[in-house]
C-alpha cells in the first residue's frame, strides 16, 4: 500500500493524467461568441495583418514605387543584390560602380529604364552577355563611365542608348543594329574613329530619329546612315569630307551639325546636301570654307557659315535656298567687293542677316525687303547714303557698331525710310554729334565709344518711344547737353551717360527713368534736387567719381521710393548713403 507522501509525489497517476486531458480540452474549445455589437473589425485575427505584406527594398535603397528602386548617389561600389524582379525602373547613377554581375542583371528580365551614368564602370566589367536577358529594356544610360568598347549586345526593344562620354573607340553591328524601335542614340564625347564604326552599324534600326557622334575622331562622314534620321551631331570631329552619297538617303533630315571640322569646298559637292528635301537648320561655322556650298534645299531656314574663308558670296549658290530665314556670315574674309549688289536678293523670306567681323566697306545694296535685322558690327563701313538702306523699310534691328562712321559721311535722311526701326547699335564710331531723322519707333540707341561733342535737343524730338540711350565714353560736358535735350523722351527708362566728364548730374531727367549710369565721371557733388524729376529710380551708379563721404545730400533720395541700389563704391572716400523709405515725397511749395 503507497504511502499518501508516495501518492501526491508521483506525476504517473492515471488521475493526474486525466485532469492534464481535461485541462488542454478546455483551452483549446473555442470561447463563447461575442455579444453582437462588441467586436472589433479593425483587430487582427490570426492568419490576417493590418498592415500590406512589407515591399523588400535594398539597403540604403528607395523604392517610391513597386516597380522602382532607386539607388543614386550612395558611392556604391558593388550591385546591390536581391533587387526586386518587378523592378521595372533601376537608377544607380552617381555610384561607383566598376562591374555589372551577369548573374544579378540576368533577375531583371522586367526591367524598362537602366540608369548606370556617373560611374567607373569599364569594358572589363561588363561582360558580353550582361544585357541578354533584358528582353524589355527601352530606356539604357551608360555615359560618364570608363568604357573603351560599346557593348557587343544591347536587346532589341531598347528606345533610346545613352553611351556619351566614355572612352569608346568601337562599336559592334548588334550594339545599335536589329533594333527596330531604336530613336535616340547618344555617342558623344568618345573617341571613336571611322575604324570602330562598322559598315552596318545601323542595319535593322530603321526608326533612329537623333545621332549625335559630336566631340569624337571622326575624319569623314560615316556612311549607311538610318534613312529615317532627323537630327544627326557631328561637331567637334576631323571631318574634312562629306563623301558622295553619304546624305542620299536622309530625306527626313531637318537638322545637321557639322561645326568645328576641317571641311573646305573640295570636302563638299553639289549634291552633298541637295537630296536633304527636310533640312531647315545647317552649321557649317568653324570650317575652312572659301565659297558658299552649292545645291542648298529650298527648305532650309537657318545657315550658320561663320568663322569660315569666304571670300565672296555669289547669289547662284543661294538661288536654290529660297526659304531661307537666318544666314549667320560673321568672321569671314567678305571685302569690299565680298557681297555684290543683288547677291541676297534670292532670299525673299530672309529675316536676319549676320555680317560682323568681316571687311565691308559699305552696308550691301539690294537686300531682300523682308529683312528685319541686319547685323554688321566690326566692319570697314565709312558712309551711309541716303538710299543705302531704302530696300529694307521693314528692318527692325540695325548694328552697325565698331566701323568707321563719321557724322560727315552719315547722310541725314539715312533712316527716313525705317519706318520700323527699334533697335539702333551705332557705338564705336567716330560720330560728333547725334545722328538726323532718327525713326520714331526706336526703343534702343547705343552711341557709346564715339566722339560726341552736343546734345542737340532737336535732334532727339520725336523720340518718345525710346527706352534706352547709351552715351557712355564720349567725353560729354554738363555743358554739351542743351536745355530740355531729355524733354520728349517720356519713356526713357535706362540712361548711361557713364565715363564721360560730367560735374555734377544733369538736370531735369526724364520722368520714367527707371536705371541711372553715371559711373566714371568727376561727380563730387550730389545736391537735394538731383533727383525730383525722377521718381521711378530704381538703380542709381555713381562708382569712380569724386565724391567724399558726405558728398550726397541727405534729401537727394527723398521721394524715391523704389530705389534699392547705389553704388558709389571707388570715390574719394567711402560715401554716406541712406536709401529712402516707401513713403514718396510731397511736392514742394509754400504754404496756404
Amino acid at each position: 500500500m503507497a504511502t499518501p507522501a508516495q501518492g501526491l509525489g508521483t506525476t504517473d497517476s492515471p488521475l493526474h493524467s486525466q485532469r492534464l486531458s481535461w485541462l488542454l480540452l478546455l483551452l483549446l474549445l473555442p470561447g463563447p461568441p461575442p455579444a453582437p455589437g462588441m467586436e472589433d473589425p479593425a483587430f487582427p485575427h490570426l492568419g490576417e495583418s493590418s498592415q500590406p505584406p512589407p515591399r523588400f527594398c535594398p539597403w540604403r535603397c528607395s523604392c517610391p514605387q513597386a516597380d522602382t528602386v532607386d539607388c543614386a548617389g550612395l558611392d556604391l561600389q558593388v550591385f546591390p543584390d536581391n533587387i526586386t524582379r518587378a523592378a521595372r525602373h533601376l537608377s544607380l547613377q552617381h555610384n561607383q560602380l566598376q562591374e555589372l554581375p551577369y548573374n544579378e542583371l540576368s533577375r531583371l528580365s522586367g526591367l524598362r529604364t537602366l540608369d548606370l551614368r556617373n560611374n567607373r564602370i569599364s569594358s572589363g566589367g561588363l561582360p558580353d552577355e550582361a544585357f541578354e536577358s533584358l528582353s524589355q529594356l527601352q530606356i539604357i544610360y551608360l555615359a560618364h563611365n570608363e568604357l573603351t568598347a560599346a557593348p557587343q549586345f544591347l536587346p532589341r526593344s531598347l528606345r533610346i542608348a545613352d553611351l556619351a562620354a566614355n572612352q569608346v573607340t568601337e562599336i559592334f553591328p548588334l550594339t545599335f543594329g536589329e533594333k527596330p524601335a531604336l530613336r535616340s542614340v547618344y555617342l558623344h564625347n568618345n573617341q571613336l574613329s571611322n575604324a570602330g564604326l562598322p559598315l552596318d552599324a545601323f542595319r535593322g534600326s530603321e526608326a533612329v530619329a537623333t545621332l549625335s557622334f559630336s566631340s569624337n575622331q571622326l575624319s569623314y562622314l560615316p556612311p549607311s546612315l538610318p534613312a529615317s534620321l532627323e537630327r544627326l551631331h557631328l561637331q567637334n570631329n576631323r571631318i574634312t569630307k562629306v563623301p558622295r552619297g553619304a546624305l542620299s538617303r536622309q530625306t527626313q533630315l531637318r537638322e545637321l551639325y557639322l561645326q568645328h571640322n576641317l571641311l573646305t569646298d573640295s570636302g563638299l559637292d553639289a549634291t552633298t546636301f541637295s537630296r536633304l528635301r527636310s533640312l531647315e537648320y545647317l552649321d557649317l561655322s568653324h570650317n575652312q570654307l572659301a565659297a558658299v556650298p552649292a545645291g542648298l534645299p529650298r527648305t532650309l531656314a537657318v545657315l550658320h557659315l561663320g568663322r569660315n574663308r569666304i571670300r565672296q558670296v555669289e547669289a547662284a549658290r543661294l538661288r536654290g535656298a529660297k526659304g531661307l530665314q537666318y544666314l549667320l556670315l560673321q568672321h569671314n574674309a567678305l571685302g569690299a567687293s565680298g557681297l555684290h549688289a543683288g547677291a541676297l536678293r534670292p532670299l525673299r523670306a530672309l529675316h536676319t542677316l549676320h555680317l560682323y567681323g568681316n571687311g565691308l566697306d559699305r552696308v550691301p545694296l539690294a537686300l531682300p525687303r523682308r529683312l528685319r535685322a541686319l547685323v554688321m558690327p566690326h566692319n570697314h563701313v565709312a558712309t551711309l547714303g541716303a538710299g543705302d538702306l531704302a530696300a529694307t523699310p521693314g528692318l527692325a534691328e540695325l548694328n552697325l557698331a565698331y566701323n568707321r562712321l563719321a557724322s560727315a559721311r552719315l547722310h541725314r535722311r539715312a533712316f527716313r525710310r525705317l519706318r520700323a526701326l527699334r533697335s539702333l547699335d551705332l557705338a564705336g564710331n567716330q560720330l560728333t554729334r547725334l545722328p538726323e531723322g532718327l525713326p520714331a519707333t526706336l526703343r534702343a540707341l547705343r552711341l557709346q565709344r564715339n566722339q560726341l561733342r552736343a546734345l542737340e535737343p532737336e535732334r532727339l524730338a520725336g523720340l518718345g518711344q525710346l527706352r534706352e540711350l547709351g552715351l557712355a565714353h564720349n567725353g560729354l560736358r554738363i555743358s554739351d547737353i542743351g536745355p530740355g535735350a531729355w524733354h520728349e523722351l517720356r519713356a526713357l527708362q535706362v540712361l548711361d551717360l557713364s565715363h564721360n566728364q560730367l560735374s555734377f548730374v544733369p538736370p531735369d531727367l526724364p520722368g520714367a527713368l527707371e536705371e541711372l549710369h553715371l559711373q566714371g565721371n568727376r561727380i563730387s557733388h550730389v545736391g537735394p534736387e538731383a533727383f525730383l524729376s525722377t521718381p521711378r529710380l530704381r538703380a542709381l551708379f555713381l562708382r569712380a567719381n569724386r565724391l567724399h563721404v558726405t558728398s550726397i545730400a541727405a534729401e537727394a533720395f527723398l521721394g524715391l521710393p523704389h530705389l534699392r541700389v547705389v553704388d558709389t563704391a571707388d570715390n574719394l572716400e567711402p560715401v554716406l548713403v541712406q536709401l529712402p523709405s516707401a513713403t514718396p515725397r510731397q511736392p514742394r511749395g509754400g504754404g496756404p
